[in-house]
Parts: structure tokens; sequence; C-alpha cells
């Protein structure tokens, strides 16, 4: 059986168990309860550790995650006990789906790739009605000038390349960087 990990994870995806543990020493799970909130968009997950020995241990179903909506989740977590509470940690958790209870017309591309295509397809001129009213940083691209455009694809194409690349690292493939040395 692989450790628990001891800090909260980047990313879950929906439909996998959500396990890892936290070590308090001044707030030991004897005593304190840890509560984790996450929100986006109008939706708020919460869940709460168990003891395990003084640790918090943070397990959630694999049955409950399948439930939760992809997307980037802003967290907190609180330790708490009767008449008090602190927050402990803050951040973002990605939920990804579960690509297994997926159906046709699922769109697999990251915000990056979206943006990048839609970028490419207007300096192409083949651009569609929806692909014009794309809004980048609130200003409309049917109103960006060329020069803009070309601005922004190169933004976007830096983002989508780092996405690659983490991706590739992530899955033990070597970088493409290169990296210049001088004697």
């Amino acid at each position: 059986m692989a450790d628990i990990p001891s800090t909260e994870p980047s990313e879950i995806v929906a439909g996998d168990t959500l396990k890892f543990k936290k070590s308090l020493s001044d707030y030991p799970a004897t005593i304190w309860t840890l509560t984790y909130y996450l929100l986006k968009s109008g939706t708020q997950i919460t869940f709460s550790g168990t003891a395990d020995g003084t640790d918090h241990l943070i397990n959630v179903a694999n049955t409950t995650t399948a439930g939760w909506t992809a997307g980037i989740y802003k967290y907190e977590s609180y330790i708490s006990k009767t008449g008090e509470r602190y927050e402990i940690s803050s951040g973002t958790i990605e939920v990804k789906p579960n690509l297994a209870t997926q159906t046709s017309g699922y769109d697999t591309r990251s915000h990056a790739k979206k943006v990048l295509d839609a970028l490419e397809s207007l300096l192409e001129g083949k651009a569609s009605r929806d692909v014009m009213q794309i809004t980048i940083n609130g200003q409309s691209i049917s109103k960006l000038t060329p020069d803009e455009l070309r601005k922004w694809r190169n933004e976007y194409r830096s983002q989508y390349q780092a996405e690659i690349e983490k991706e590739n690292i992530k899955n033990g493939k070597p970088s493409k960087r290169r990296i210049l040395t001088r004697l």
C-alpha cells in the first residue's frame, strides 16, 4: 500500500478517493476537528478529518467525489473545537472530470488550448460566430487588432506549451527545454 500523502492535493479526479493525513502538533485530532470547505461558483463542498492517533486523516470516498463538478475550487481548512476555530490553510484544488463516465461531446482541451484555438481560428479567418464573441481579460476578440490578436495568441501558446511540459514531466517524459551553458 502506498504512503498516505501529508499535504492537500493540487488536483483530484471526480470519482477517485481523496485521502491524505495532516499532522498538526498544536491541534491533536483527539481534541480538534479539521474541516475543509471548497467553493466554486455557488458550489460548496465540505468534508472533515477523523482521528488517526493525533493526526487528522482526510478520507473522502470515491462515491462521494463522483458527484463533484469539475473545476478549480478555492479551499480553506479550519481546526475547531467547542468555542474555538482557526484557519489552518488555504489554496486551490482542481477537480478533474472522470473520463470513464463522460459521454460524447466532452471537450478535453484546457482553457489555454481553447483560447489558443479560437485565436488561431480568428487569425486564419475561419472563426465561427461563437469564436468571434470570445472575451479575454474583459476585451472582446472581435474588437482586437491583428497585432493584439497575435500578442494574445503568443501568450496563450506559451501557456499551452507550459501545460504540455508540466504533463510530460508528470508522466516521466524528458523535458523539451534546452539548457544552454557557456564554458
